[in-house]
């Protein structure tokens, strides 16, 4: 039977999101701007560097595990309260490989790697598409197809089957401690890279957000869970594993009459995978521009095909009316094509959305973006403009969970 919010959860999450333009329209408490406002650029990036050593941390190698412990230590260091692993048991199957095209020559654009036909809607220049020119996307798996000798050697071991963790830490609700919010991101990736769009753009950010929810003079009504996700490219099966482990617990106060909620009831999951990328669509030799688009937004995704659409795609608008306010450099627009990421296996049980650089389906999918799975997605590729796009995600975020949850920050 499936798990709903209850009806008090759930009346007060429509009313945040229906009213959330109606009130950020109005004089909001400072405590909001303070909190973005402590969001870092420098600090966004260094947590994303500290990810690529070690590689795409391709899940079921031991890249993957030392990944782990270094985002635990990252937790334990910002104060993150009760952190724990989840574990489970996976079995890989095989998938195709390929291998990367080379870069465009006599310009600075990028090429996508894949060295397919181009056309529109896949079906050359002379057919109609919705999405201008499109590139096939596939994965690489080809260790000489990555030109760096460092990246390559980080990424020459294989996964294996067997006991697969992931990890989370909780800031505990001070009213309403039995009230969650899920914010996540997945630490995986894979491609013969460094995995810095596709995830440690959305790692980071559950990080960043997570030290500054854990500032000593930050407090929450309801909480918050801060959860990086394994397995993701390999079919979203680590944020299936804790749906499966963790949701019968809802709501549950254990031990009884503590006051304490180990996995408190899900008022809504927001999931984050690859803020960097909005250059635009492929042109028709399958190049792709090397800079930010003037047209850049932070994408807000929601699956209009669940069974909680209407509530997910009110939470995505509450979401946008929050970046609208609060983000320094770049809109946020919302869009229905969320998909092939982790907030999918939460969408029919509570309101589910996704941030990325823009939406999964009609551009993701269409090949406009040429580091995804690809050896292209390392750091070299990335600049300031494309990691300040990701710090506008955290922006949004931070300013909208902020709200919802009930964030103060104490007087001095």
């Amino acid at each position: 039977m499936r798990l709903l919010l209850s009806t008090t959860a759930l009346f007060y999450s429509l009313a945040m999101t229906a009213n959330a333009a109606e009130t950020m329209a109005k004089d909001t408490p400072d405590d909001i701007q303070l909190l973005v406002s402590r969001l870092n650029l420098d600090s966004y990036k260094k947590s994303i560097k500290g990810l690529t050593q070690f590689g795409d941390r391709r899940q079921g190698t031991q890249r993957n595990a030392k990944a782990i412990d270094w985002i635990e230590q990252q937790l334990r260091d910002v104060g993150c309260e009760n952190i724990e692993r989840l574990t489970y048991h996976f079995e890989d199957k095989p998938r195709p490989t390929r291998a990367l095209s080379a870069q465009a020559e006599k310009s600075d654009d990028l090429t996508t790697a894949t060295g397919g036909p181009v056309g529109r809607n896949g079906v050359g220049p002379g057919g109609a598409s919705v999405y201008g020119y499109r590139v096939d996307t596939s994965v690489n798996r080809d260790l000489d197809a990555q030109p760096d000798e460092r990246i390559r050697k980080l990424n020459e071991e294989l996964p294996v089957d067997g006991k697969r963790e992931e990890i989370y830490c909780t800031k505990v609700g001070s009213t309403r401690p039995d009230e969650m919010y899920i914010i996540g991101a997945h630490m995986d990736g894979h491609g013969v890279n460094e995995a810095v769009n596709d995830d440690a753009s959305g790692t980071a950010l559950v990080l960043e957000l997570a030290r500054i929810f854990s500032m000593p003079d930050v407090q929450t009504e309801r909480s918050i869970r801060f959860a990086l996700w394994n397995n993701e490219e390999t079919g979203l099966n680590g944020s299936t594993a804790y749906i499966e482990q963790r949701r019968h617990l809802q709501g549950i106060e254990s031990p009884a009459g503590s006051g304490k909620f180990p996995e408190p009831r899900w008022l809504a999951m927001i999931q984050h995978d690859m803020m960097l990328w909005d250059h635009g669509a492929p042109r028709a030799d399958g190049s792709i521009s090397s800079t930010q688009r003037a047209e850049a937004d932070v994408n807000i995704e929601f699956q209009s095909a669940s069974e909680l659409a209407e509530e997910s795609m009110q939470l995505a608008f509450s979401f946008k009316a929050a970046a609208d306010k609060y983000n320094t450099d770049y809109p946020a627009t919302v869009g229905p094509h969320m998909t092939n990421t982790d907030s999918t296996p939460f969408m029919n049980i509570v309101p589910s959305i996704s941030l990325r650089e823009n939406e999964r389906g009609a551009h993701t999918g269409a090949g406009w973006n040429p580091t995804w799975h690809t050896p292209l997605d390392v750091w070299s590729t990335f600049s300031d403009a494309d990691f300040r796009l990701g710090l506008n995600a955290a922006q949004t975020t931070l300013s909208a969970i902020s709200i919802l949850s009930g964030a103060k920050v104490a007087d001095d």
